[in-house]
């Protein structure tokens, strides 16, 4: 695991650079570029990113051909969080141990924030220089990228985790949310990296089912630390599902079946990835168990 914790440190430093990058940039009104960077900045796992440099990696490829996509990736889902984090959503005074945008700039500059991510995200992407990766698979990315984060994934998973608070879902429901909240965005991630890495399409097929058992891992560890997790080493409230009055995988299932539920996806997600035959699955299996056993 200390290997696992070196890679990520390492990727994570790399891609903080480029978000810097382009977001010092004058062309940006101040207090737009401030609010977008305050976000951007505030730290997190850079878990999406990392996935796709990973994923080319795994192809035996260097992975600087994955940094723009990695920054748009990060960008879009730090717009989510801004978004998320609004009084009409999820109404969070922190995250990750730091004031929420709307707390510091205000309602509408947040939104605007968000609205200046989502979008800058495409620019991005579309400037980019991919060596060796047809124009037909830099489109395809781009269009995923939309489908994946908008509202027939991400964004569908967002109205629909919104339309179940003060409800009792029922566990296909709850599915359905997690599935396109917080799965859609990491299976575009390792899809968008093996698009880069010319992956044929049985080993994309494989990976997609890897990512989609990894995204689900995610969100069931997420309902579990949110009943037991650590605040300070979350870096914003506990129990908040339970005072939205949401349903998680703990309120439904129980802390038990959640958790053994929360190791089958691991185990199916190390099958898929077996199954890929990539020529160094060792970090993305990595991933997986770490996902499972993070504790923020």
């Amino acid at each position: 695991m200390s290997e696992l914790k070196s890679f990520l440190q390492a990727k994570s430093n790399i891609i903080e650079t480029e978000l810097s990058k382009y977001l010092n940039t004058n062309e940006i009104p101040v207090i737009l570029q401030q609010s977008m960077s305050y976000s951007v900045d505030a730290g997190g796992k850079r878990m999406r990113p990392i996935l796709i440099l990973a994923t080319i990696e795994a192809f035996g490829q260097p992975s600087e051909k994955g940094l723009p996509v990695a920054c748009a990736v990060e960008m879009v889902h730090t717009y989510s969080l801004i978004h998320d984090d609004l009084p009409a959503m999820d109404n969070d005074d922190y995250r990750r141990g730091k004031l929420t945008n709307h707390k510091v700039f205000g309602e509408g500059m947040a939104i605007l924030a968000g609205d200046g991510l989502l979008t800058f995200a495409f620019e991005i992407m579309s400037k980019g220089t991919y060596e060796g990766v047809p124009i037909q698979g830099i489109l395809q990315i781009v269009r995923e990228l939309a489908l994946y984060a908008g509202p027939k994934g991400m964004v569908g998973g967002q109205v629909a985790d919104l339309e179940g608070e003060n409800k009792t879902l029922s566990l296909e429901e709850l599915q359905y949310i997690h599935q396109h909240k917080t799965a859609d965005l990491l299976i575009f991630c390792v899809r968008a990296g093996a698009i880069l890495a010319g992956a044929s399409e049985k080993q994309l097929t494989s990976l997609t089912h890897y990512a989609q058992h990894i995204g689900m891992a995610f969100q069931i560890q997420d309902d579990i630390l949110d009943v037991m997790g650590d605040q300070e080493k979350m870096g914003k409230q506990v129990g908040s599902d339970e005072k939205l009055n949401k349903s998680t995988y703990p309120s439904l299932l129980g802390m038990e079946e959640s958790q053994r539920l929360l190791e089958e996806h691991v185990q199916s997600a190390l099958q898929a990835l077996a199954e890929a035959g990539v020529a160094d699955s060792g970090v993305l299996a990595s991933l997986a168990r770490f996902i499972q056993q993070r504790d923020h």
